[in-house]
């Protein structure tokens, strides 16, 4: 059964092109049944039934693991059974997988910074200083594009056309888009590039954008750390590493700008993930409204 488990990565990470870290957490999902189905005697995936299926469903609940955590395992399994089912491993007859529904899940829409705050984050470094030039092109960057901050760090000087003002990262399953920056962030990226980068680097050379004071790629932690900083320097609360993107996004929206463009920048390959910037303009409209109207 393990040899089916392997063939599936090498299908995630191969075909699929699939981040290393995307296949790990599919990895760490299978794992945890495979040790269930092995502790069922099963040495088939093709044997497992669907109440022995509904067994484990009800044992990760009763470990107290949420609906969203559930629906996540379920959702691996499902990817797994259907590579069985292609590769004849499986038939679909024995595919106990699609005759359970996933958890139902509790809307939650993310956490969106009011202009204002998104003003005061950005001018929390200091333009004097190579750090503070770099985490300002760093900031102002992020929100003028809405890049995923694993997007972000990983952007190299060739994804960068400061003459046209876009970047072109790669997102997900490693396909580029064009994504045009404002004109603060280019000319942050201008000074960064020609001051604070060479002097952070300090003959070093690196293919990288953002780099630290080793000389090294930026990481998607070191940037939680930088975003903590300022946040908590200028009183901004309640962050999380994807807020300036779900800020930038929600901004745009509220501002008259089409679903489907907002689609194409995001990187989103289903619309309907960009939908629910509608429903938190929507929360923030109804806010609004009780809190002016006489009425209310």
């Amino acid at each position: 059964m393990d040899t089916e488990l392997n063939q599936f990565y090498q299908h995630l990470s191969a075909e699929r092109g699939l981040a290393p870290l995307t296949v790990a957490a599919y990895a760490g999902d299978l794992q945890d049944f495979w040790e269930f189905v092995e502790s069922r005697g099963l040495s088939q995936w093709g044997a497992v039934s669907l109440a022995q299926l509904q067994e484990y469903l009800a044992a990760l609940e009763g470990r107290g693991l949420s609906a969203r955590s559930r629906a996540r395992k379920l959702s691996a399994l499902r990817q797994f059974y259907r590579f069985l089912q292609r590769e004849a491993k499986v038939l679909s007859q024995a595919n106990p997988v699609e005759l359970v529904d996933s958890p139902r899940l509790p809307r939650r829409l993310p956490r969106v910074l009011g202009e204002g705050e998104v003003v005061a984050l950005l001018a929390g470094p200091d333009p004097a200083t190579p750090k503070g030039q770099r985490d300002a092109a760093l900031l102002e960057v992020l929100y003028a594009t809405g890049l995923r901050v694993s997007e972000l760090v990983g952007l190299t000087l060739k994804q960068l056309d400061l003459r046209r003002g876009v970047v072109r990262p790669l997102g997900k399953g490693s396909k580029e888009r064009v994504v045009p920056m404002v004109a603060k962030a280019v000319e942050k990226l201008e000074l960064y590039l020609a001051q604070g980068r060479p002097q952070l680097l300090k003959g070093r050379q690196s293919q990288y954008l953002f780099v630290n004071r080793r000389g090294g790629p930026l990481t998607r932690q070191g940037f939680w750390k930088i975003l903590k900083d300022y946040a908590r320097k200028q009183g901004v609360a309640g962050l999380s590493p994807h807020t300036l993107r779900h800020s930038m996004a929600t901004h745009l929206l509220s501002r008259g700008a089409n679903l489907r463009v907002l689609q194409l920048l995001l990187g989103h390959a289903d619309l309907a993930t960009t939908q629910i910037y509608t429903h938190v303009d929507a929360a923030r409209l109804k806010k609004a409204h009780q809190k002016a109207h006489p009425r209310s």
